[in-house]
């Protein structure tokens, strides 16, 4: 099949043309026709599978068959709305708008936080067909009266999983009740949870199902590595291997904002240019950084999940994960940044001892042995252990085996804190001496009010509490932007493993699976936010 095949406006195929295609992607090829014909669509693909054009093309196709419509203010009224859980996937989107829509008269806008209200004010004053938007900033700008959303007649919820692990669920439901009941509604997923099933039901009449990809694969073109490495000599294998391979351009990953800055400082000043990206970067750095990084003039960009969600550069041949996810389904997202669009890609993971339950959950998730490879002179110093990994308000056990009781977790918690109320502190005061201002805001500041409770146990995707309870937080399936959601089971479930002290792992090293032996809660020893 074809793009002429799908029976799409002359004017689209040529821009489709334009931009070098010429042969539809599995889901392109199934949602564009389901679209035009008027169904609600539930869709899941993995990113790089070509799902923005397999809306759009369709949205854009339809719009440009009918007339406009007139909002309440007199303007010409938005007709399609597609929300986006993060701003730079919020700005590609609307970027694919001008690409593939240059030849129709349409015109688009997009919204989000981080700038100014009033160009964004300006431009919709004047009159869009289509809109999108991040759901915090569009339901400001409705509470301050300056949208009519009573014309939508189609609604696209791109990224919904991700937007839903956002803590965005509530946003959109307001959302859904100012647009028309009478819609086309389209939901775009990469992985279909339970929460997605749920929405949908609420959302969609009689939808067609597509599914490219089962929701726990990774794209076959990637090559997949683990390097076991000691919990203290991640940033310098990181440098290595950039340098070993001479990589011009990776995206690396860390669970924290504060261990982006702390990576991508120490990277450059081993003279590979780095620049970090997450949250609280304004939006004007996260550009920056976005476009140095396409162009090259940045060796590597260091991201969190949240912040490197819509990132989309063709070609990017190179992924590490620096910090394993606790979540499964995020690893599945950050490889999916390379092989993209059937072109190979290189996925590096560095799992200390302190993750490697993290990775034995991923590679049960996925269904795959990922080959390990020990770089010389980087693993586990003798007699190293797992200990748990502090959080923000959590402290989480990642290590293979049950977690440590309940006082080596709350020990940890709290030496964890003590250790970031004293970066932060160091940070005003090198940021005061230097007559910086305000720079003395780190980013872990948020954090710094850790709660000295200890967070709960359970791993990654299983999100279980593993025998934790009272104050100690259910821990590691908490969402990025979500409160702590209170006590685990008292009677608990033990936890990965079957306990004991559980030998060799990644690399061959030992690990205190039962917590058994004695876990130093010390700040030198606890793995706090970015400590490697």
């Amino acid at each position: 099949m074809n793009f002429d095949e799908l029976n799409l406006a002359p004017a689209i195929l040529k821009a489709v043309r334009e931009q070098g295609y010429e042969i539809p992607t599995p889901i392109q090829a199934q949602a564009i026709p389901a679209v035009l014909q008027g169904q609600d669509l539930l869709a899941g693909a993995q990113t790089g599978t070509g799902k923005t054009a397999a809306f759009m093309l369709p949205i854009l196709h339809k719009l440009s068959m009918n007339r406009s419509v007139q909002n309440r203010f007199g303007g010409t009224g938005i007709r399609a709305l597609i929300l986006t859980p993060t701003r730079e996937l919020a700005a590609q989107v609307e970027e694919s708008v001008g690409e593939y829509g240059k030849y129709l008269q349409l015109t688009s806008t997009v919204i989000f936080g981080g700038v100014g209200m009033n160009p964004q004010i300006s431009r919709i004053k004047k009159g869009i067909d289509i809109l999108v938007a991040t759901p915090g900033r569009l339901l400001d700008l409705n509470q301050q009266g300056f949208l009519d959303l009573s014309t939508v007649q189609m609604l696209v919820l791109d990224e919904a999983d991700r937007m839903l692990d956002m803590g965005f669920i509530h946003d959109v439901k307001k959302i859904l009740a100012l647009v028309p009941a009478d819609k086309q509604s389209l939901l775009f997923s990469a992985t279909f949870s339970d929460e997605i099933r749920d929405l949908a039901s609420a959302l969609l009449r009689n939808p067609q199902s597509i599914q490219v990809t089962p929701r726990n694969t990774t794209v076959q073109l990637i090559t997949q590595t683990i390097h076991p490495v000691g919990r203290g000599k991640k940033k310098q294998l990181l440098a290595h291997i950039i340098n070993e391979h001479n990589w011009s351009q990776v995206l690396v990953f860390t669970r924290t904002k504060f261990g982006a800055n702390n990576v991508a400082e120490f990277l450059t000043k081993n003279g590979i240019q780095a620049m970090a990206l997450h949250g609280n970067k304004s939006q004007g750095a996260r550009t920056q950084a976005l476009a140095g990084f396409k162009s090259g003039d940045i060796r590597a960009l260091v991201a969190t999940d949240i912040a490197a969600r819509g990132i989309d550069i063709d070609d990017l041949p190179h992924v590490v994960n620096y910090e394993i996810p606790n979540v499964s389904e995020d690893y599945v997202h950050r490889i999916g940044r390379t092989g993209r669009a059937g072109a190979s890609g290189e996925a590096v993971s560095l799992v200390c001892l302190d993750e490697e339950g993290f990775m034995q959950d991923i590679e049960r998730f996925t269904k795959q042995n990922i080959g390990v490879r020990i770089v010389e002179g980087f693993g586990p110093e003798p007699g190293e252990h797992a200990e748990p990994i502090a959080m923000g308000r959590q402290t989480i056990w990642g290590g293979a085996g049950k977690p440590p009781s309940r006082d080596v977790m709350a020990a940890a918690a709290k030496a964890a804190r003590t250790e970031m109320l004293q970066r932060v502190r160091e940070s005003k005061g090198s940021a005061g001496a230097a007559g910086s201002g305000s720079g003395g805001r780190s980013n872990s500041g948020r954090s710094s009010g850790a709660n000295s409770g200890g967070g709960g146990g359970g791993r990654g995707g299983q999100g279980r509490s593993g025998g934790a309870s009272g104050a100690m937080g259910q821990g590691a399936r908490q969402q990025p932007a979500r409160p702590s959601q209170g006590q685990g089971p008292a009677h608990g479930r033990g936890g990965r493993g079957n306990g004991g002290n559980g030998g060799g792992g990644f690399g061959g090293a030992n690990v205190n699976a039962g917590g058994s032996a004695p876990i130093t809660a010390s700040a030198s020893t606890v793995t706090a936010i970015a400590a490697s």
